[in-house]
């Protein structure tokens, strides 16, 4: 050996040389430990112990027949490895998963909302957040004394954001804040605002977005602008544009004297949204409130609002729009108005859609005293109850059956609801292609596809091992809450008891139904009801979504005949969650999917046509896109995505 190599002090390398010889060494070890890491992970996945080799196992067990596997339904098995397997399912035993629930979530692919500590943060000086990303926030500007405040974006664009705003300007005396997006496209959400502008005196408050464009919100509002003196504030916008969630508005503007609230956009534009406002502009004085739209353009809604303007004093009220031109739903309306003094109260739209849903309203100016109270739609109903005996004026009260009223003066119009309710029904809330006939399934037919994107978070099932000691029913959701960290009033709380209460909904008629959670369940659903010989199909992917979309080759599955089959649709629950039935009188169907200008292969889809439709209610989406109405025509439409279809092997 020679001495240079030695003694390697004596004419080293050239720097560049030992460079080299560094980062080679470098990669050399990264390769065998991402060598080693890659065998270890596929000697865990081909283990014969991990959850999804059982559901294999399971599969070739139960189904007789050797189709090619479908592995669209056998990835969603649970991805726990045989250790993880045997601790979870120890823990579960032992009735301690709620111990360990982080890492049970984490490890097995589930949704659990994040628990956070509150910030203790104070800002005492003038901040402009560009970007605040799940935290609780306990004070922002209390007790501020001139100055500005701005909130640009808070928790945007987020899967499962959990958050509480505690206290913004609480006490400020002539500031100005500002809150651009709060919650901007988000998805499945809890969150809360406590107070916002309470007791300050002068400056203004501007609250732009919240929660729009959302996905299944949960949302809590406590109080905005109470107890303020002198204050002008605008709420713009309040979760518009979203879909199918619970939001409640608690207070805005009570108790303050001489302010100015503005309410533009409430719950507009929503699809399947409760929604509850409980006061606005409640025992006020001197105050200027205008709320300009409620719930308007909603698919479904469930709106109730308590009280505005109740016990105002010299206030002007000003409510232009509750639920105008919605589909169907369930709203009331319970006191407008009631015991002011000296109010100048006007209501000029309520409930006038072409597509009437339930609507109630309770109190209109009762008890008030001095005040000039004006109405000048109300929707075809006949509910109104409680109204003022003098002093009030209705234009328009659009009613089934023509009557008189000597204590008010009212403009009945029942001989003209015939006419009004003969528009065109308002289906702008159902897509373009989310219903069709099944004359539509030829080749070469072009029609609208609708969005078939799965927007639920993505899970995976719990393992049957697990699933068999966990609690699933109503009268146990107490103790589900306590495993999965579910306060009460908790988004979580509710997600579940929605969830439970459809499992155990009675079947409709000659529909035979089931809830799983594993596939192993599903398996044993889809196989009782169809026998071994079973195949399970859905649509290859999402392309075609939202656009225009043309037929290529129809098989009809059974040789097109009617068939049994069974149809399982996600649940929003902690894992994953399928709603499976069996429901009389359908045909499959699957076709290639093209793109209309190349007629080149973009998509591979499955349909299911419902042949009688007998028991459907009259409102039903399908009617309002197609016409006609339940038992007159049959009804088609896609399998969306993650969603699937169980039928006999052809």
């Amino acid at each position: 050996m020679s001495e240079k190599m030695l003694n390697p002090t004596r004419n080293p390398p050239p720097t560049f040389l030992l460079l080299f010889l560094l980062l080679l060494m470098s990669f050399a070890s990264s390769f065998n430990v991402g060598m080693a890491g890659t065998r270890g992970r596929k000697l865990a996945e081909n283990s014969p112990f991990t959850a999804k080799a059982s559901v294999i196992r399971y599969w070739k067990k139960q189904v007789s027949n050797n189709l090619p596997k479908p592995w669209f339904f056998l990835n969603k098995a649970s991805p726990l490895d045989a250790v993880q397997l045997a601790t979870f399912s120890k823990l579960a035993d032992q009735n301690s998963l709620s111990t360990q629930l982080p890492d049970f979530c984490s490890k097995a692919n589930l949704i659990c909302f994040p628990e956070l500590s509150p910030s203790l943060k104070k800002h005492t000086g003038d901040v402009n957040f560009a970007s605040y990303f799940l935290q609780n926030f306990t004070n922002y500007g209390t007790d501020r004394a001139g100055g500005v405040d701005s909130f640009k974006n808070y928790t945007n664009g987020d899967n499962l954001p959990v958050d509480t705003f505690r206290r913004y300007s609480r006490d400020s005396v002539g500031h100005d804040d500002k809150f651009n997006n709060y919650a901007l496209d988000a998805n499945v959400v809890d969150q809360s605002f406590h107070t916002y502008g309470t007791a300050t005196t002068g400056g203004a408050g501007e609250f732009k977005n919240y929660n729009d464009h959302s996905n299944i919100p949960g949302l809590k509002f406590t109080s905005y602008s109470d107890s303020s003196n002198g204050r002008k504030q605008g709420f713009s916008s309040y979760s518009t544009e979203s879909n199918s969630g619970n939001e409640g508005f608690t207070s805005y503007g009570k108790n303050g004297n001489g302010a100015e609230n503005d309410f533009t956009s409430y719950g507009n534009l929503s699809n399947v949204i409760a929604s509850t406002f409980s006061n606005y502009g409640e025992t006020a004085n001197a105050g200027t409130d205008n709320f300009t739209s409620y719930g308007s353009n909603g698919n479904v809604p469930q709106n109730n609002f308590k009280n505005y303007g109740a016990g105002g004093n010299g206030a002007t009220e000003n409510f232009a729009n509750y639920r105008d031109q919605s589909n169907v739903g369930d709203d009331s309306f319970k006191s407008y108005g009631k015991g002011s003094n000296a109010a100048n109260v006007n209501f000029v739209n309520y409930g006038q859609s072409f597509n009437e849903g339930t609507d109630k309203f309770r109190s209109y100016g009762k008890d008030a005293s001095n005040q000039m109270v004006g109405f000048k739609t109300y929707g075809v109903n006949t509910t109104f109850k409680g109204y003022a005996k003098s002093g009030v004026t209705f234009s328009n009260y659009i009613n089934d059956t023509t009557s008189s009223n000597s204590n008010s003066s009212f403009s009945f119009l029942g001989k003209r609801v015939a006419a009004f309710r003969g528009k065109k029904v308002n289906n702008k809330w159902v897509e373009p292609g989310k219903f069709f006939r099944e004359e539509m399934l030829r080749r070469g037919t072009v029609v609208p596809m609708p969005n078939i994107k799965d927007k639920m978070p993505k899970r995976s099932f719990l393992p049957r091992v697990i699933l068999s000691k966990l609690p699933f029913s109503k009268s146990k959701i107490g103790a589900l809450k306590k495993i999965f960290h579910a306060g009460d009033d908790s988004k979580m709380a509710g997600l579940m008891g929605d969830a439970l209460s459809e499992c155990e909904r009675a079947p409709s008629p000659g529909e035979t139904k089931r809830c799983v959670g594993s596939a192993e369940d599903m398996i044993d659903f889809g196989t009782s009801v169809l026998g071994r010989n079973v195949t399970v199909r859905t649509t290859d992917n999402t392309q075609g979504s939202g656009g225009n979309i043309m037929i290529g080759n129809v098989k009809g599955i059974n040789g097109g005949k009617v068939t049994k089959s069974v149809s399982c649709h996600q649940s929003l629950f902690p894992y994953l969650l399928y709603y499976c039935h069996s429901v009389p009188k359908v045909r499959v169907y699957e076709a290639d999917i093209l793109d209309p200008k190349f007629n080149s292969k973009i998509n591979h889809g499955v349909a299911i046509c419902h042949i009688d439709t007998s028991s459907w209610s009259p409102g039903h989406g399908a009617f309002i896109a197609l016409g006609s109405g339940p038992g007159k025509i049959e009804v088609c439409h896609w399998i969306f995505e993650n969603d699937m279809i169980w039928t006999i092997a052809d």
